[in-house]
């Protein structure tokens, strides 16, 4: 009796393939939209995603300024930053927050479902968000991703 020997195929840099995504954030949810942003960028829709490897993708983000959030929170939720100075903390309500910077809200979103370590550092540049329908990276040629 012959025995089979199978081994797990692990993604290094020299193997990975990232490609480039689009998606339009017009009449999205915004935790809905960004979980699925920050799966494809981590690498978890590809079926050799190795957790210390980068092998996700690059994803734009087009009409950041369209998305919707559920409920109260367009007027309730707070984002907060700190200075590090006493009395350096400053508040800003999300309808405020996507009226100065719509772009923030997504950033910040994504990067908090990313790895709170040197990948996740690296894997937060992999995406780009735009306010309007334009953006400059047409020579990547990027693909549609529809949720």
């Amino acid at each position: 009796m012959s025995k089979l020997h199978f081994t797990t195929k692990h993604a290094n840099a020299a193997t990975v393939q990232h490609d480039w995504y689009v998606v339009d954030g017009t009449n999205q949810t915004v935790g809905r939209v960004c979980s699925k942003i920050a799966a494809v960028i981590r690498g978890k829709n590809k079926p050799y995603y190795t957790p210390h490897v980068d092998c996700g993708d690059n994803v734009i983000v087009i009409n950041c300024e369209k998305v919707v959030l559920t409920g109260n929170k367009f007027h309730d939720k707070l984002y907060m930053n700190y200075s590090g100075f006493p009395g350096g903390q400053k508040t800003e309500a999300a309808e405020d927050l996507i009226k100065r910077r719509p772009e923030v809200l997504i950033e910040r979103a994504v990067k908090g479902m990313l790895p709170k370590n040197r990948l996740g550092r690296k894997m937060v540049k992999k995406l780009f968000v735009y306010a309007g329908a334009a953006h400059p990276h047409a020579a990547q040629q990027p693909k549609e991703l529809k949720f």
